[in-house]
């Protein structure tokens, strides 16, 4: 048997709003909007999909899963995605160094982290 991740969900109160965001960060398209209750973003690069799913109350807490994104402009990214919404937790780096990433969270504070690659 063979699995292969098709989409990664989000639970949010406004779906729209927040695919929105991330599809404008991501250089994503939004590709259904399901009536405002599902709202899919399709990216450039042809990786999963990522779902927005309205639901009346967001599991509280930190998020058990999360985005991890790369990019060859980190950390000059990490002020754009500020500039436009996000929020900076903080910088972290493995222990003993050679490895940093920037922990955020979008404008609903669900947390992604963004590094210039693996």
């Amino acid at each position: 048997m063979t699995l292969s991740v098709a989409m990664i969900t989000v639970d949010t109160l406004e779906p729209i709003t927040l695919a929105n965001w991330w599809a404008t960060n991501l250089g994503g398209t939004i590709v259904a909007e399901n009536d405002g209750f599902f709202v899919v973003v399709a990216l450039r690069d042809g990786g999963p999909a990522i779902g927005f799913q309205k639901v009346d109350d967001p599991t509280p807490g930190k998020n058990r899963i999360h985005l991890d994104l790369a990019s060859p402009d980190y950390p000059a990214i990490v002020d754009t995605l500020v500039a436009n919404g996000a929020t900076k937790l903080g910088d972290r780096e493995i222990p003993g160094g050679g490895f940093g990433w920037t922990t955020l969270t979008d404008p609903a504070g669900n947390e992604f982290c963004v590094s210039g690659g693996h």
